[in-house]
């Protein structure tokens, strides 16, 4: 395994960071915490805006603070529409009804009868019993819970997990 010095030197090879104070400070946040990946964050920062641009980078700093930040609820409710959909380009989507909304629905027929995120709603109960289903990056604890227009993003977006990785994209017309 590469010391934190190794570290520096190859991260040196591509960051066009030569000033010995910026160095030492990465040497040094790295050797305290190795944890926080500075070099790591540091040389993707440097690649992005290289190969991209800022504002590419600071998307993408963004859309992971959504998928993996224990704050991801927050920003959910902030961030416009556009990135909310860049975020999540390429998850599977489905139309639900705003009426239904409006009116209130249980999640589990939302997430069953309306969306097919769950192929049933055996599975759905046992997921939501263990933890596993989450509406706008907040854990369901109930799947009888009501999901109404006041859980839409930007007016129009749910968004559902099912398990860690398994993302899909509510869109109420």
């Amino acid at each position: 395994m590469a010391t934190p010095s190794e570290k520096l030197v190859h991260s040196s090879i591509a960051l066009p960071l030569t000033l010995p104070r910026v160095n030492a400070k990465l040497e040094e946040e790295q050797a305290a915490d190795p944890g926080l990946r500075p070099l790591q964050k540091r040389l993707a920062k440097e690649i992005t805006t290289m190969v991209h641009s800022a504002a590419d980078y600071e998307m993408a700093v963004e859309a992971s603070q959504i998928l993996f930040s224990n704050k991801a609820n927050d920003i959910l409710h902030k961030i416009d529409e556009s990135t909310l959909l860049s975020v999540f380009e390429g998850v599977p989507q489905f139309e639900i009804s705003k009426a239904k909304l409006e009116e209130g629905i249980p999640a589990i027929s939302l997430l069953t009868d309306e969306a097919a995120v769950f192929p049933s709603k055996g599975e759905m109960k046992k997921m939501t019993q263990g933890g596993g289903v989450s509406i706008n990056k907040e854990k369901l604890t109930d799947q009888n819970a009501t999901i109404s227009t006041a859980d839409l993003l930007n007016g129009k977006y749910i968004l559902a997990q099912r398990g860690k990785k398994n993302y899909y994209l509510l869109i109420a017309k």
